[in-house]
């Protein structure tokens, strides 16, 4: 996931990421990670900042959500839109403008 958020909302946007960690471990995620932009530069075409059309004032967050495999993420998804649990706590992150999409992966120094 990339989305852009208001960059006074730090602390809300943590506090979000910890909220959502635990109803997606519960569902069988392994691992999450979530990240504040620490330093993204302008690009000539393109650029994290324009690609969630950043405003002035707001700033880049980026997230990933690793899962055991595939019917383990799927499984979880289906079970987390139906969750109430999931509309209590709504994403400080501009939802509208966000990039989302599942990854498969082909190379990695982990395993």
């Amino acid at each position: 996931m990339v989305a852009s958020v208001t960059a006074d909302k730090r602390e809300a946007f943590v506090e979000h990421a910890r909220y959502m960690a635990a109803l997606f471990r519960e569902k069988g995620a392994s691992r999450l990670v979530d990240g504040w932009n620490d330093a993204i530069p302008d690009g000539k075409l393109t650029d994290f900042k324009r690609a969630v059309q950043a405003k002035e004032g707001e700033t880049v967050v980026f997230g990933w959500i690793e899962w055991p495999d595939k019917a383990t993420r799927d499984a979880a998804w289906g079970a987390l839109m139906q969750d109430a649990r999931m509309m209590e706590n709504p994403p400080v992150w501009n939802g509208p403008l966000a990039i989302f999409g599942a990854f498969a992966p082909i190379f990695d120094t982990a395993g």
